[in-house]
């Protein structure tokens, strides 16, 4: 049967282009289908919609006459569905949550595309329906961060946050605010950042917070002061704040463990941030995700040519942002943090 169609009265104008899309009938699953309206190519599959800056739940027939493998983005390449694989006249209907805003990439960037885009591609992309609608009152996680969490416009170069949406299913908005090169205070100070996010926050969203890669001088008394600033602010809104300790940078000493300094983020000033951020979140009671910690434990465990395919050592001689796979490792890490201290219902979790 097609699928059901649960546009909200008040949006039926912004959304018209969707709604009107046709889902065909799950019956007759063995023949061939084009793409839906909206929708062009074939590998990948490509579709743009005229759609205002909101959340918006996406249901996708995926599948057809053939044996397929489709993997989802979405916006600035954000994976909302990992590979996912369909037998010859076998489709399936997956659903997810996406967060569309103005500009779709960092914050402080280009604009971008407007609206809401999709991208089905993968080894062998099949796509046979699709159906968008509004989705307003849906529970946010707010990403606060810089370049290692950001969506990245440009592959190779990853943001963790980009591959945390395909941990989650339909009913989860992951709204990313991270944003290259930002530093705890540069945060707090930028129009396009916390003074944005804030009013977005409801009661009940959940915020997490990384912010130290771009601290290099900040003291430890200044950088304490501005997480507390952002931990008292959203607590105001209703939100839940949740500390995540910085990502490792790639830098081994000659025993084969990470450097002291460099990769653990202690600063030019000889502030150790994840320290600095484990006794915060003691101190506030605030949830602690210690990404530093688990991702020290991976890439010691790869060792020093292991732990390359982790970062752009090979592509960009660069060892702090991460590769595709790299980003969507520490995306897991993220998702089991958060399901094991039971910060997120477990319905939310695939």
């Amino acid at each position: 049967m097609p699928l059901a169609r649960r546009t909200a009265p008040a949006l039926l104008t912004a959304v018209a282009a969707v709604a009107a899309l046709a889902t065909p009938a799950l019956a007759d699953s063995t023949v061939a289908e084009p793409a839906p309206a909206g929708c062009t190519g074939t590998a990948p599959v490509v579709c743009h919609f005229d759609v205002a800056p909101g959340t918006y739940r996406v249901t996708a027939r995926i599948g057809g006459a053939a044996e397929g493998r489709t993997t989802v983005t979405a916006e600035t390449r954000r994976t909302v569905l990992g590979e996912t694989p369909t037998a010859a006249g076998r489709p399936v209907l997956r659903t997810f949550t996406v967060n569309v805003r103005e500009p779709e990439g960092e914050p402080t960037g280009a604009s971008g595309s407007p609206g809401l885009d999709l991208t089905f591609g993968g080894p062998a992309p099949l796509l046979t329906g699709l159906h968008v609608s509004p989705a307003p009152g849906t529970p946010q996680l707010f990403l606060i961060g810089d370049s290692t969490v950001c969506d990245q416009l440009g592959s190779p170069y990853t943001g963790w946050g980009q591959e945390l949406p395909q941990y989650f299913r339909a009913g989860m908005s992951v709204a990313s605010y991270a944003d290259s090169g930002e530093s705890s205070q540069t945060y707090l100070d930028q129009p396009q950042l916390f003074p944005t996010v804030r009013p977005l926050i409801r009661r009940g969203d959940t915020v997490l917070i990384q912010l130290a890669h771009n601290d290099k001088q900040t003291t430890a008394a200044d950088y304490r002061a501005n997480l507390t600033t952002m931990i008292d602010a959203i607590r105001a809104e209703g939100g839940r704040p949740v500390l995540v300790t910085p990502i490792v940078r790639r830098w081994f000493n000659a025993d084969g463990t990470l450097d002291n300094g460099t990769a653990l983020l202690v600063n030019g000033l000889g502030v150790d941030l994840p320290a600095q951020i484990r006794l915060l979140a003691a101190e506030h009671d605030v949830p602690l995700v210690d990404l530093t910690a688990l991702t020290r434990q991976r890439v010691e465990e790869l060792g020093p040519e292991g732990s390359k395919a982790l970062y752009l050592t090979a592509e960009k001689r660069d060892n702090t942002h991460t590769s595709e796979r790299g980003a969507t490792e520490y995306a897991a890490m993220v998702r089991d943090a958060l399901r094991d201290q039971d910060l997120l219902p477990e319905r939310l979790f695939r």
